[in-house]
């Protein structure tokens, strides 16, 4: 077995297929990496000096999160958070005390919160910042911290519409030239059994990669009763998940790690994409606006395909996984296991990572040390082809990569984020019934 690499995503490209930097008229520089030199905060030499954190989303993400970062940063402490809800904050630090005595330095003076509370955590005397509020506000939390020269770990997906992107992207070009490191929260990059996997495939284990399958069918996840006191963004800010302004669906919040994978095996994104969706089963006002299922077909630049699945729906067989064939073998990346058509088998045989814990590790090692490390480009890949599925259900219609990256359809409040109050109303609002507008293939505008 090969040693595992720390910069997973700089693997060459496999089965002959051309690696694509696709993003054609983004503005963004073709690397994906940048070279760190000093801390954000100060400059000055690396080693172990202190590294003083902010944590921007205290929810459970959140929180374990900062938790993973203060284990993997040596000389550390978590110095200010931020959050929408002053419960989440206090939950949060009380949880982070018990787990990390002496690493919380969080006064009052330093617990901020309210739309506004990321300017404000950011704006501290720190080097590092962790952002996993819901994926609606991250362009803008990621534009502002690069902007203030702070090294960043933000949780996927990096967005929730084109515009999104867009801005992602020229944050990233940002970061590069300010020599900050970026990490994004998919931690199967971090994995050393998917590493293997991947150094396998490139090395011609499947032969040329002709198709992905991708899954993630589940249950669902949580619902948060309105209470009668709540104004309208109150509600959809405690039940985010269901609002696209802030989630941009399933497919986009969760089933993003195993289109990253699709994406991985295949060495580029996809030019195009169909697909279909709705909701059966999960068809409640308490659901919000998104679908229940979609079904995606990917196209790759050489004709390959990734076939995609997401299920929110009780009673049914859970399966998240991806899986991949080639012409001479197919993989198991849950697995880690490789089966060639000949009939030969391959199997990952080490003892796999705790890739959420190395996701941490790897980017403070490159801040203290200089190595390179940037996956917002990466962050920003996965996250589009995922809205790029999205805008295929929702609409019915085949879309082209670069029709999704140049939308102009945003999801997110058109004015800046620090000008919302608890009282300003959604864009997605309920009829007199309590039932959310649901986007209808053949209506719904992708442009």
């Amino acid at each position: 077995m090969t040693q595992p690499q720390d910069s997973p995503l700089h693997h060459a490209q496999p089965g002959g297929l051309p690696r694509r930097t696709l993003l054609r008229g983004a503005g963004v520089a073709a690397a994906a990496s940048m070279m760190p030199s000093t801390f954000g905060r100060q400059g000055g030499a690396a080693g172990d000096a202190e590294l003083r954190i902010a944590l921007i989303g205290c929810g459970g993400r959140g929180t374990g999160a900062a938790s993973q970062a203060l284990r993997a940063a040596g000389n550390a402490r978590l110095v200010t958070m931020a959050d929408a809800f002053e419960d989440r904050m206090e939950s949060s630090i009380q949880s982070l005390k018990n787990e990390h005595p002496g690493k919380i330095d969080v006064p009052a003076e330093r617990k901020h919160v309210g739309f506004d509370a990321f300017k404000k955590a950011i704006d501290e005397d720190i080097d590092v910042v962790v952002m996993a509020t819901p994926p609606g506000f991250r362009p803008a939390h990621f534009e502002y911290a690069v902007e203030k020269g702070r090294h960043v770990f933000m949780e996927k997906p990096v967005a929730v519409d084109g515009p999104g992107i867009r801005q992602v992207l020229a944050a990233a070009d940002a970061a590069k030239a300010k020599n900050l490191c970026v990490g994004v929260g998919l931690q199967r990059h971090h994995s050393y059994k998917y590493q293997e996997t991947i150094k396998a495939i490139e090395d011609g284990a499947i032969g040329r990669p002709v198709m992905a399958r991708v899954y993630w069918n589940s249950a669902g996840v949580w619902v948060r009763p309105r209470e009668a006191d709540q104004t309208e963004m109150t509600y959809q800010m405690r039940n985010w998940y269901y609002f696209n302004w802030l989630c941009g669906d399933h497919i986009v919040e969760q089933h993003i790690h195993n289109l990253d994978v699709g994406n991985w095996m295949m060495g580029g994104v996809p030019v195009k994409a169909q697909g279909m969706g709705g909701r059966l089963v999960r068809t409640g006002k308490e659901y919000g606006e998104i679908y229940d299922h979609h079904a995606v077909e990917y196209t790759y630049e050489n004709g390959a395909k990734m076939i995609s699945q997401c299920r929110h729906m009780p009673g049914t067989k859970a399966t998240v996984n991806e899986f991949g064939e080639g012409s001479e073998g197919a993989v198991d990346f849950g697995r880690g296991s490789i089966t060639h058509y000949g009939g030969s088998k391959w199997r990952f045989e080490g003892q796999d990572s705790d890739h959420y814990q190395r996701e941490h590790d790897v980017l403070f090692d490159a801040i203290r040390t200089g190595k390179e490390h940037n996956e917002a480009v990466n962050g920003a890949h996965a996250t589009l082809t995922a809205i790029l599925g999205r805008m295929c259900t929702y609409s019915g219609q085949e879309i082209s990569w670069e029709k999704a990256l140049n939308s102009t359809r945003r999801l997110s409040p058109d004015m800046d984020l620090d000008k919302l109050t608890w009282d300003t109303m959604p864009k997605s609002l309920p009829g007199k019934d309590g039932f959310y507008p649901i986007p209808m293939p053949g209506q719904y505008e992708i442009i």
